[in-house]
């Protein structure tokens, strides 16, 4: 899958226009977030190894910069987002050396969990913004909603990402995935708050899930997630949500089937976003299909909306979700 590494530029609510760096094989993390939009978890772990080559990596940026360059697309960030948890890469921290000579900011969007190791802390030192996940901060709700795995502790996870945040001089931000009657309760949104405001991100981002979910559940409803917000801009400064759609523009190459490939594996592609894709393509819907007749795409239903991802073992249709509440 060294092919599928580099993919986009993909249009990103939080960093604008990313060229997308996939360097876990799928999908392998410390998590299996009921939530996840690529579907559970094949193989949950905690002990950073190696992937792919530093060599190899680098090149496919270069290469995927050249070729938005060549295109007149802009690229803002370059951005570590995995079908797994990126920090799992023991060379994470050589890549983003190899990378910081391209004159594009590096991002790297991460669960966190994994921050208690000291070199994974000193890895993600490197980039430029790093995205933390907080859901939830206590023990109970923690299990439900990010299912981790089963030796981690979140008394030293929380220190972990606590740890970093302390040591981290470029710009972090957190993001809190809300869920229906998992941790949307007054309580739990206030222990959130309270561990955020310890942390100092510049940003609190307010988030429920916009794509097809690993399990049926339900995003929060808006009164909650308004409640969040309201807490975290009182005691942080500064909230955002992430609850709208992206929007269509997603870079193609010369290689269709590829590009959507390597994007379905980390990011479910909505019909409209396909369709456009393939108008700028100039092909038509029977790429879609030869894809999903071959068994490398699936199609999913969620909120009214058809998106397509990438087959994986394990990854299936999942059934469609209600529409939050009000």
């Amino acid at each position: 899958m060294a092919e599928s590494i580099v993919y986009g530029p993909v249009p990103s609510r939080r960093l604008g226009r990313s060229l997308g760096i996939n360097n876990i094989p799928p999908k392998r993390c410390s998590y299996s977030c009921v939530y996840c939009q690529l579907g559970n978890t094949l193989q949950t772990e905690t002990q950073p190894g190696p992937f792919y080559s530093t060599e190899i990596i680098a090149e496919k940026v270069r290469t995927g910069l050249e070729a938005a360059g060549a295109r007149g697309e802009k690229v803002d960030y370059v951005s570590f987002v995995a079908d797994g948890e990126p920090a799992l890469d023991i060379n994470l921290g050589k890549e983003i050396d190899a990378l910081k000579g391209l004159g594009v900011r590096i991002a790297v969007i991460t669960n966190g969990s994994l921050l208690w190791h000291s070199d994974v802390r000193q890895n993600l030192l490197k980039a430029d913004w790093v995205s933390l996940k907080v859901d939830a901060v206590s023990e109970q709700t923690w299990h439900r909603i990010n299912r981790p795995h089963e030796s981690l502790r979140l008394t030293t996870v929380l220190q972990g990402i606590f740890k970093f945040a302390a040591e981290f001089g470029g710009e972090l931000t957190t993001e809190t995935m809300m869920i229906q009657d998992i941790n949307d309760d007054t309580g739990e949104i206030e222990r959130v708050a309270d561990f955020l405001t310890l942390l100092k991100p510049v940003t609190a981002y307010v988030a429920i899930p916009t794509r097809p979910p690993a399990e049926h559940v339900k995003p929060a409803g808006r009164r909650a997630v308004n409640a969040a917000y309201q807490v975290f801009a009182d005691r942080l400064g500064r909230a955002e949500y992430l609850i709208e759609y992206e929007g269509n523009e997603f870079a193609c190459s010369d290689d269709l089937e590829e590009d959507l490939l390597a994007i379905t594996a980390v990011h479910p592609i909505r019909e409209e976003a396909a369709a456009r894709l393939l108008e700028k393509a100039g092909a038509d819907w029977g790429v879609i299909e030869n894809l999903i007749d071959n068994g490398r795409l699936v199609a999913l239903e969620y909120q009214g909306k058809k998106f397509y991802v990438r087959r994986l073992a394990g990854r299936g249709p999942r059934p469609e979700q209600a529409d939050p509440g009000q």
